[in-house]
């Protein structure tokens, strides 16, 4: 079961990477059809992409030291702060 619930997450985890990786050319790129944000937003989604990509790592790493609820937490932490950041209001 937690096996499972970590292949779940790690799947969860690498499409929400390829997500922020397929749509940063519009909202850090130069094209006409990009946002332009700044280093701030940039570093931000780099950050995003690099915590999709570890998290399952970690969640694994700490099924087998014992700790499967805390590889659960730590798996599942990128898809909780996409939808977090989902249903957010946007800035004024």
């Amino acid at each position: 079961m937690n096996r499972a619930a970590l292949i779940i997450a790690t799947i969860a985890d690498l499409a929400l990477a390829a997500l922020a990786v397929g749509v940063s050319g519009f909202i850090v790129g130069s094209g006409p059809e990009s946002m332009r944000a700044g280093l701030g937003v940039q570093a931000g989604l780099v950050a995003f992409v690099l915590l999709c990509l570890l998290a399952p790592v970690a969640g694994f790493v700490l099924l087998r030291a014992g700790r499967p609820v805390g590889g659960m937490l730590v798996a599942w932490l990128p898809p909780l702060i996409a939808l977090f950041l989902a249903v957010m209001p946007p800035w004024p």
